[in-house]
């Protein structure tokens, strides 16, 4: 048993540990924008910020509707390795063709929203002069969406191909360029035109074209990629194109409801006042940080799901969901021993050591407490997400989260910090409870369709 664990472990790592260091990356280049924008001063970083957001929250329900290539690249993908079948390759060059596809009308309707958004910020209560310059970022970022899109499409062939190494690489050379393209835009070095908040607009923008284009050259050069690789998206099958968006709908609508509990948290926090929602943004961050281990590990437990079963291995696909738990478990042990023994030191990047941060210090290190378990109810429910993924079943997953998120965890957030008057501390306990009733929900399911979903794929897909 322990050498069965060690080898799947193995095996899991090669294709998480990218997407990890991958996902980890992404984080600073958001976070390089932000600091950026604080240079410029305060009324340019909360225009800059919200933003960012706004594009954010498109961004993350974009990729939602793509995310299941990557699971029907590697069924497929699989399923031609069982069979010498060129027909299943074929298929993978389908999926590659109607993913874009779907990148491309995600895309463009993303950016007339955030367009639109802009305009009625106004009418949202929001001051004139951080409307203003939200505006043009949102015009600078708008076009950025299709590039991003179209990473992502090609990203999620590259991991259901097993094959992403390069991303890290990509990602990476992305931060030195996002940040040396923020100073040349922002101060206009170099002859290019001094864009101010703008700049960083414009900037975001041209690396998501250009990280795009590397990727695309670098699965251009891998000899199994490329033959699979075909950009030409107006050739896009439409029943593939309607499969993909039938997947990937209930994804994008997870993130989504995900990304707005979180949000409404906040708010909640904010009631209490700057020093309560400066611990909760400190802790939140942490927790952001944190989850990309999660995101990673969810992933890759996604993809090995969908490979096993394409193969006809219902004891792999059974291991799968322990040996991502119990390497998330690892991981989050580790984090959570930091945040008891050290609190001070996990907080000192977010809360400074000023006369008007010793309560919002007081209150994270109490949230830490919380949160060193809260995580391992986090990276349990994403994998368990992932899961479910890998079974095609992501209505259930969607299903799920609103039960756990908005049904329990929302009610118990607001009666653990109003009625019970526990303030911030019951937000964050109302968050455990939430993610703890998603986490088992989640993975009772995928225990449960995991027989039928084999039935169904021998059916489908005889040796």
């Amino acid at each position: 048993m322990p050498t069965t664990l060690l080898r799947d472990s193995r095996a899991l790592a090669t294709l998480a540990v990218p997407l990890v260091l991958t996902q980890l990356a992404q984080v600073a280049l958001t976070t390089t924008d932000t600091v950026m924008m604080g240079l410029l001063g305060t009324e340019e970083l909360a225009a800059g910020g919200l933003a960012l957001v706004l594009f954010n929250q498109l961004r993350t329900m974009g990729v939602g509707l793509v995310t299941a290539v990557g699971n029907q690249t590697a069924a497929a993908a699989a399923r031609a390795e069982r069979t010498d079948a060129q027909g299943e390759h074929g298929e993978v060059r389908a999926l590659v063709r109607a993913s874009l596809a779907v990148a491309t009308l995600a895309g463009l309707a993303g950016a007339v929203a955030l367009i639109l958004i802009g305009q009625g910020l106004t009418w949202l209560g929001q001051d004139a002069a951080v409307v203003a310059r939200t505006r043009t970022m949102l015009l600078a970022l708008a076009p950025g969406l299709l590039p991003c899109l179209w990473f992502q499409a090609v990203r999620q062939f590259t991991v259901g191909m097993r094959r992403p190494q390069a991303l890290l690489r990509i990602t990476l050379a992305s931060i030195a360029v996002n940040a040396g393209l923020n100073w040349l835009l922002i101060h206009g070095m170099w002859g290019l035109p001094r864009l101010g908040l703008t700049g960083i607009g414009v900037a975001t923008t041209t690396v998501h074209l250009l990280s795009f284009l590397a990727l695309y050259a670098s699965a251009r050069k891998d000899g199994r990629l490329a033959p699979l690789l075909t950009l030409n998206a107006a050739r896009a099958d439409a029943a593939t194109v309607k499969r993909l968006v039938g997947l990937g709908v209930p994804i994008a609508a997870t993130y989504g409801s995900e990304a707005g509990f979180f949000s409404l948290t906040a708010l909640m926090a904010g009631s209490f006042g700057p020093a309560a929602l400066a611990a909760h943004t400190a802790v939140n961050q942490l927790v952001y940080i944190v989850f990309q281990v999660a995101v990673g590990l969810s992933h890759a437990a996604s993809i090995h799901v969908s490979r096993e079963l394409a193969l006809g291995r219902a004891d792999a696909a059974r291991r799968i969901k322990n040996t991502a738990l119990a390497c998330a478990a690892a991981v989050m042990t580790v984090v959570g021993a930091a945040y008891l023994t050290v609190p001070r030191l996990v907080l000192a990047p977010f809360l400074d050591s000023g006369p008007d941060s010793g309560q919002a210090l007081a209150l994270a290190t109490r949230l830490l407490m919380v949160t060193a378990l809260l995580q391992f109810f986090d990276c349990a429910q994403n994998i368990g997400v992932g899961l479910l993924r890998g079974l095609d079943d992501t209505k259930s997953g969607f299903r799920i989260t609103l039960v756990g998120y908005w049904a329990v965890g929302l009610p118990a957030a607001w009666l653990l910090a109003y009625p019970l008057h526990l303030d911030t501390l019951g937000i964050w306990l109302g968050l455990l409870t939430g993610l703890a009733t998603t986490a088992v929900l989640l993975l009772r399911r995928y225990d449960s369709h995991l027989p039928g979903h084999l039935h169904r794929q021998t059916l489908d897909h005889p040796a």
